[in-house]
């Protein structure tokens, strides 16, 4: 994290920021920090996220007003709502709904820790269910011209009684209703991006839904079966050659609760080519919808 790693912010608890004071810091990022906050006008606690300007470059001021402003546009129950955006003296800032719960990388990362070999990949029918709610709403993002580009499961967050998924973390999300240039194409996480994105092509529905089915693959498996790789860019150079796929083995190899059918769904999501995967979220979500009821 490094520079934002090293910032106090002691001084700014119980201070106030638009219609919110600000009570604990919750999390730190690559570039903000995320305070729980009480919203004083209709008395509940909330997530308030901050960029501190003497962190501020062109490339991080774009990513967090582009965070604010995409998820601002979005109203889905499975989109982490933004409240407030503005700025003071020392920071930008927006708040947004604060989930109890945890991150689904976290709940991956926990279930693989399991002692029993056997439970260490997350309950087919949970996964499945998770996923479809994400496509669900990936679906409604992509109709308000909206692509994330970041879809990860550092990026959705569970909630704790209600195990209800919710998308957070728009910061290289791509408006395709303007002129959205701004930005390198070449953002996102090496291991969920798809060959179009790595090369700087024209992203679309589909290269969301490439990071989906990748992340699909991951709650299905004790690990990606990747080729050996010696750095995060040996690993985007294989994806741009493989073209017959990245990955050396099926669900089903790897998942004894998995069979050809899951297969054949995880494989069309992450085609190489954006032609050969599913054509938008819906058709990808009706395939795993069908295949939910016929197990």
């Amino acid at each position: 994290m490094g520079a934002i790693a090293k910032i106090n912010v002691d001084h700014l608890l119980g201070k106030e920021v638009g219609t919110a004071t600000i009570l604990k810091e919750l999390a730190r990022g690559g570039m903000a920090i995320v305070f729980i906050a009480y919203q004083r006008t209709l008395k509940r606690q909330i997530a308030l996220k901050i960029l501190p300007k003497k962190l501020l470059t062109p490339k991080t001021a774009q990513r967090f007003q582009s965070e604010a402003e995409s998820a601002a546009i979005l109203s889905h129950p499975n989109i982490i709502p933004v409240y407030e955006v503005g700025e003071t003296d020392d920071f930008l800032f927006f708040t947004m709904q604060l989930v109890q719960g945890k991150s689904l990388g976290r709940i991956i990362e926990m279930v693989r820790k399991n002692l029993l070999p056997s439970r260490r990949t997350l309950p087919l029918e949970e996964a499945v269910r998770i996923i479809t709610e994400i496509l669900d709403a990936l679906y409604y993002a992509h109709g308000e011209d909206i692509i994330h580009r970041d879809i990860k499961p550092d990026n959705i967050l569970v909630e704790k009684h209600t195990q209800r998924p919710l998308i957070t973390d728009f910061g290289v999300a791509k408006v395709l209703r303007g002129e959205d240039e701004r930005m390198p194409m070449i953002q996102g996480t090496p291991v969920y991006m798809p060959p179009e994105q790595i090369l700087g092509r024209e992203v679309d529905a589909r290269s969301d839904i490439y990071a989906v089915g990748t992340m699909l693959f991951k709650m299905l498996s004790p690990e990606l079966p990747f080729p050996p790789y010696s750095s995060k860019t040996d690993l985007l150079k294989q994806k741009v050659r493989r073209k017959d796929g990245i990955f050396l083995k099926r669900p089903s190899e790897m998942n004894p609760y998995a069979d050809e059918a899951i297969d054949r769904i995880v494989f069309k999501a992450t085609a190489y080519r954006k032609e050969d995967r599913y054509e938008d979220c819906r058709q990808f979500k009706q395939d795993l919808e069908t295949y939910a009821q016929s197990n």
